[in-house]
């Protein structure tokens, strides 16, 4: 599968569950202590670094974006999908959202003093991921923090529906810590810790907070 193919993949899938997506995560940081605690830490990791504008890669109905505006970081949002942004535009009417794919991150050098990719790094295959966290580590200044969310495991899975029942087809990668860890230290980042959520559940995630080298 190329690239191309597995992108129009993406993008069609979550063109298709947008609104039943967002529907379904209103307001879930609520209940999430420990996602709320990390997203705090990159808050104060970004005000420490000096303070600036923060992407939110893969930002979806653009949730967490607002959360971090919230917490009075200069946060906006990206995305592969028109349909999830015009969902965050219209949810965050406040907030800037545009389309784009961490693929081709538009952004130019140093020009973010943090990055999140949260539960989006999943759908980039192994051989794409650090072309990808590569063009992270461009967008970032030195010393920017970064801080990855995603499903731990050692499996890709196809998944086909979703979201209300809508059909999908996006590919799922679970991935092990070390891996990720591994994948950007040979991007130029420093990884300074990393928290795994539920690790007695069979649905593991983990966080990895990271920085890019001065």
């Amino acid at each position: 599968m190329t690239t191309d193919d597995w992108l129009a993949d993406t993008r069609t899938s979550y063109d298709t569950v947008a609104v039943s997506y967002a529907d379904q995560v209103r307001g879930a940081l609520a209940g999430h202590q420990y996602l709320r605690a990390a997203l705090a830490l990159f808050a104060d990791s970004v005000r420490t670094a000096g303070g600036g504008p923060v992407a939110d890669v893969g930002c979806g109905p653009g949730e967490v974006t607002a959360h971090l505006h919230e917490l009075g970081v200069d946060a906006f949002g990206i995305d592969l999908s028109p349909a999830m942004i015009d969902v965050a535009r219209r949810d965050h009417p406040g907030l800037r959202f545009e389309v784009g794919s961490m693929t081709e991150l538009n952004l130019p050098v140093a020009s973010v003093a943090g990055l999140l990719a949260w539960q989006s790094l999943i759908h980039i295959p192994d051989e794409e991921v650090p072309t990808v966290l590569g063009r992270f580590h461009r967008a970032l200044r030195p010393g920017g923090p970064l801080q990855l969310l995603f499903h731990v495991g050692d499996e890709s899975r196809l998944k086909t529906e979703g979201y209300g029942g809508h059909p999908m087809k996006v590919h799922v990668h679970h991935r092990q810590p070390d891996q990720v860890a591994s994948w950007l230290h040979d991007a130029g980042f420093v990884v300074e810790a990393q928290m795994l959520l539920d690790p007695d559940a069979k649905a593991q995630q983990a966080i990895l907070f990271a920085r890019s080298k001065s």
